[in-house]
């Protein structure tokens, strides 16, 4: 059979690739005067931050071990208009889910991989999707000149895929749906006050983690950071087979609110999984922070040594992608107020511009990812210096890791 019969020809890229910038010199020698200028006679000597870095100091948390409440917290004023760090985008990206697959974990949790491009830059951008009922729009779009082969290759099929399947769509399923919100029907979904949901409607909202590379933490078993734990932690509440305000301490099945009643439905999750690592500066110019590090200096300090922001990350790609799959009323995995305030718009200079028919992200609750070790629980990562890690993000960039949990002495990081 001629197998370019079934082929359609590739959609033009939604990026052309600009050439890639060399540096003209090194950031670690530009940063040799200030080196010299913070070597300490005694330990006792703070390095000086700019004030806007400066966040107001947070007391890590007394908290059972187990599962967080997966309902969360609400979010107020003041973490809405929080993120001196983050970085505007010039305007609002433009996503396409090139291609899905259903992804059999070892933990027996099926997963399904989505493979985003956009307009902004060359990455191969992420979302990690647990549970069948989360697609994407860009995807199951009808491409021109498509067969159904090839709509089932790109993953744009429904149910799960066998051999001899030669439709991407299952006779029950109902016809496909892309047509654009009316103004008025999105204005009537967006002014629905938050505060009026039960725990019950908040936990029938997708739970979504925005999740930044970080090769370190998540392939070479590092010790300085807690990035590979909140993952894997992110992946297990994903997992959960059912939901209750708060599950069952651990063990990874959900326990019932009241003995007898029917659990809530997992409405599934999304790990969107942005290609930024070091917070933005790269693997190179990451671990030459780590060099800086070992001189001394904590992870804010050794970004701004090599002349890069405290945290030069942005979440433009990670609203479009969310968008796409229709998640625009969630449940937030996170400490970071930035994380917040970027998806629902703060992230782009002057007004954001949302595509007529598509809804604003909206962030009902907040749910904070308490590190295990602070939890009492075994298998997080521990040590001195994933403790003064955690001090610098609660100190110095505002995480808030203890404010709705309660309080105990930082003296904790340093001594488990």
């Amino acid at each position: 059979m001629d197998q370019q019969s079934n082929a359609s020809a590739p959609p033009p890229p939604l990026h052309e690739p600009k050439p890639r910038l060399h540096l003209s010199h090194s950031h670690l020698a530009l940063a040799a005067p200030r080196l010299n200028e913070l070597q300490r006679e005694d330990n006792d000597e703070a390095v000086k931050i700019p004030p806007a870095l400066v966040s107001p100091a947070f007391t890590p948390p007394t908290t059972m071990p187990g599962t967080p409440d997966l309902a969360g917290v609400r979010i107020g004023k003041d973490e809405r208009e929080l993120g001196v760090g983050m970085q505007l985008e010039e305007k609002e990206p433009i996503v396409r889910c090139i291609v899905r697959a259903r992804i059999p974990t070892t933990t027996g949790t099926e997963v399904y991989l989505h493979l985003y491009e956009n307009n902004v830059d060359t990455k191969e951008h992420l979302a990690i999707v647990f549970g069948d009922t989360i697609r994407s729009t860009s995807l199951d779009a009808p491409r021109p000149g498509e067969t159904e082969m090839d709509r089932m290759v790109r993953g744009a099929y429904t149910g799960k895929l066998y051999p001899g399947r030669t439709s991407s769509r299952l006779p029950t399923d109902p016809p496909i749906d892309n047509t654009p919100l009316s103004e008025e029907a999105v204005r009537e979904k967006q002014d629905r006050d938050d505060a009026e949901m039960s725990n019950t409607e908040v936990l029938q909202l997708p739970l979504v983690r925005i999740h930044s590379e970080c090769y370190t933490g998540e392939v070479s078993w590092s010790a300085r950071c807690d990035c590979g734990e909140q993952l894997d932690e992110a992946a297990r509440l994903m997992s959960l087979p059912s939901l209750s305000s708060r599950s069952g301490a651990g063990s990874g099945i959900a326990t019932p609110r009241t003995p007898g009643a029917p659990q809530p439905h997992n409405p599934g999750g999304v790990i969107v999984y942005l290609r930024q690592e070091g917070r933005g500066i790269g693997l190179g110019e990451k671990l030459k922070a780590y060099n800086l590090q070992d001189l001394g200096n904590d992870t804010v300090e050794a970004n701004l040594l090599l002349r890069h922001p405290a945290d030069g990350r942005s979440y433009g790609v990670a609203r479009a992608i969310l968008r796409d799959l229709k998640c625009t009323r969630v449940r937030l995995l996170t400490n970071n107020p930035d994380k917040v305030r970027a998806l629902e718009g703060g992230g782009v200079k002057g007004e954001s511009a949302v595509p007529q028919g598509e809804e604003r992200i909206r962030v009902v609750r907040r749910v904070g990812m308490v590190p295990k070790m602070w939890r009492g629980e075994e298998g997080g990562v521990r040590g001195e210096e994933v403790g003064k890690y955690l001090r610098t993000k609660i100190t110095k960039m505002g995480h808030l890791l203890a404010e709705d949990q309660g309080d105990r002495s930082l003296d904790v990081l340093t001594n488990n």
